[in-house]
């Protein structure tokens, strides 16, 4: 090779060099004028420079897609209703490219979740294609679909397939249990949170900032889920009705008697709806019984049992079950029923135990706190040592029924009532003036806690 090819050669390499390295420092410039704006959301000055990056160097940083995905939210919100469809395919595009060019950094259950709700709340493609960007989010990325809105939509979708006949009744029980489960999973992290923070409150703990913005948050998520639970059980609506139910599984029950998992969904299910009343449920439990003695089978038994008024018996069932029982929400509901029949014969303090093993379980089950609030109410009399302190048990009470609309939603308006009810019983502020000096009272017999006198 003469010395001129040579020459050429390295001539074209370095040139080839200048211009990767000139590109280079032109997307990072071009980036960096994007993204400043973009981080103040003067979104007018970063959409050319952003859109820019996006053409000329995809790959350069994830940062383009999410601040491309934040411009376009700003828009889509103050767009017109005949632009919105457009700037939503915009989105979807977006959300593509970002997988396309970083997969890694791009969450599955997130991003096809989002795809799947703006084409439904914009009427693009079929409710067969809708539908699929959901299931391909929920299938394959649980774990990262868990907005209310979504799973509701979801939900929502797959049940109007099933009108369409596209579905199976059974399929869409069976992920009415699986998001249901979902959502009170998440109920009960918020729950918790929430508790823990009001029982500092009420102790006279101040909350830090931080604290206060995360007891917030909690209340407002807790609700988004609290409302898409009733609205999903609004959609199953009458589908699973005794009426609709009894027939379905008596249809199917000779096929499946030997299914433990459609034994604990049917029978579950005819529980859930009070449908314990048909020969079938009988016929359910026995079979599933036979088939795996289980937390449920012996749950089933003892709802029976207690159907029969063998209380004894009934509670020997529900104690096994509640040593058999893995799943949180399934324990929370045995220990409630367990709380339910002591509270009945009397016997407060073990009722309180079982409202609390309860709550421990599933921290969201605000009825526990109404119970409990009540029995304490009840016991006002009984536990005071004199008219202040047994007016005192009163605050107890309202603690307690605060709480359950706190960690339940939608228990909020009874519970305000009930609290209501106890505060206007409890001491007024001419009573703790009487009384200076007392800034808590130890209220005793089975009640055993001490109530902090509030700043009235």
């Amino acid at each position: 090779m003469n010395t001129k090819v040579l020459f050429t050669i390295a001539t074209g390499l370095v040139l080839s060099t200048i211009n990767v390295s000139a590109q280079a420092t032109d997307c990072a410039t071009t980036a960096s004028i994007a993204y400043e704006h973009a981080k103040v959301k003067n979104y007018a000055a970063a959409e050319e420079p952003l859109w820019k990056v996006r053409k000329e160097c995809p790959t350069y940083s994830v940062a383009t897609y999410q601040f491309g995905q934040k411009l376009l939210e700003a828009k889509y919100k103050k767009a017109a209703a005949t632009e919105k469809s457009t700037l939503a395919n915009e989105k979807i595009k977006l959300w593509k490219e970002r997988f396309q060019y970083f997969p890694a950094k791009t969450k599955v259950g997130d991003m096809h979740s989002d795809i799947g709700q703006l084409m439904y709340d914009n009427k693009i493609g079929t409710k067969d294609a809708q539908f699929a960007e959901f299931n391909k989010a929920y299938t394959e990325d649980k774990g990262n679909f868990k907005r209310p809105k979504k799973l509701y939509t979801y939900f929502s979708l797959f049940v109007d397939l099933q009108d369409q006949g596209k579905k199976e009744l059974q399929e869409v029980f069976d992920l009415y249990d699986d998001i249901t489960s979902k959502i009170e999973s998440e109920e009960s992290k918020l729950a918790q949170r929430i508790a823990e923070l009001t029982e500092k409150e009420e102790s006279g703990t101040a909350l830090t900032s931080k604290e206060k913005k995360k007891l917030k948050n909690s209340g407002i998520n807790l609700v988004a889920f609290s409302k898409v639970k009733a609205g999903i059980n609004q959609k199953l609506g009458e589908r699973a009705d005794c009426n609709n139910l009894i027939p379905l599984y008596t249809g199917q029950f000779e096929a499946k008697k030997t299914d433990v998992n459609w034994l604990k969904g049917a029978a579950g299910r005819m529980s859930g709806k009070e449908c314990t009343d048909d020969p079938l449920f009988f016929k359910l439990v026995e079979a599933l019984h036979k088939a795996e003695p289980s937390a449920k089978s012996a749950y089933y038994l003892g709802i029976l049992a207690q159907k029969d008024k063998k209380s004894s018996t009934a509670r020997k069932y529900y104690d096994q079950a509640a040593q058999l029982e893995k799943n949180p929400s399934d324990k929370a509901k045995v220990y409630f029923k367990i709380a339910e029949m002591l509270k009945r014969q009397g016997s407060k303090s073990n009722a309180r135990s079982y409202y609390r093993k309860a709550l421990k379980q599933k921290p969201s089950m605000g009825i526990c706190y109404l119970r409990i609030a009540s029995m304490i109410a009840g016991s006002a009399n009984a536990c005071g040592a004199d008219v202040f302190s047994k007016r005192a048990v009163y605050w107890l009470a309202e603690n307690y029924a605060r709480r359950a609309g706190k960690v339940d939603p939608s228990l909020k308006s009874t519970a305000s009532k009930t609290a209501a009810n106890y505060k206007a019983k409890a001491p007024s502020k001419t009573d703790i003036f009487n009384n200076p000096g007392v800034t808590s009272v130890k209220i005793a017999c089975w009640i055993g806690e001490t109530v902090r006198v509030p700043k009235l």
